[in-house]
């Protein structure tokens, strides 16, 4: 088997062992946040935070949320990080957004956070923060989840399939998700342009 067929086999494989029913309680809370008026915050590092971006974008444009990531201003981020320390430049943000408990932090991550391993405690010292305020918790992540994983309402943890190939299909996966989430009757209010226009014009 080449490489590209192993990657695509996997692929596969964890489409199989998606946990549908995590995805569902997502799906619910996220319902729950929007009809009580709650902000989005979502959390990402590498390549999760362009993730991230992405999907402050969908949530916004097709589900009516008001959401933002903290890795989309770039100013702020390094300001905070230069100084106020990467351990703390997540809270510190959410913290000058005013966070609530009404609001929901959106964790992407493919480690989820573990503090003793000094593996992404900037995620680690959010989530306490939103914690402290009452704020839900969200994540898509893979691993074990870490951090994430163990204080999350709702969380799907991206099955591993191949241990040399966690990252690449947890942050593939974590945009398959958002993907399916934004498309979700229970969340979606407004259409994709290419779905209009097939509409409209059927060949």
């Amino acid at each position: 088997m080449s490489f590209v067929e192993q990657h695509l086999d996997e692929t596969g494989r964890i489409v199989q062992q998606l946990d549908a029913a995590a995805i569902e309680q997502l799906v619910a809370a996220l319902v729950a946040v929007r009809e009580r008026g709650g902000r989005l915050f979502f959390l990402g590092v590498g390549g999760s935070a362009a993730n991230a971006s992405h999907a402050v974008n969908d949530f916004r444009k097709l589900c009516g949320f008001e959401a933002s990531a903290p890795t989309d201003n770039v100013s702020e981020l390094t300001a905070r990080i230069n100084d106020e320390g990467w351990e703390n430049c997540f809270a510190d943000s959410l913290r000058a957004s005013r966070l609530t408990a009404a609001d929901a932090v959106f964790v992407f991550s493919v480690g989820g956070g573990d503090r003793e391993a000094n593996v992404s405690p900037n995620l680690v010292r959010a989530l306490e923060f939103a914690r402290e305020m009452g704020a839900m918790i969200l994540g898509i992540v893979g691993r074990n989840g870490g951090y994430t994983a163990r204080v999350a309402d709702a969380c799907v943890i991206i099955p591993i399939v191949n241990t040399e190939s966690i990252t690449p299909h947890t942050e593939a996966f974590q945009a398959v998700v958002w993907h399916l989430l934004v498309s979700h009757p229970a969340l979606k209010q407004h259409g994709t342009k290419w779905e209009t226009v097939a509409r409209e014009n059927p060949s």
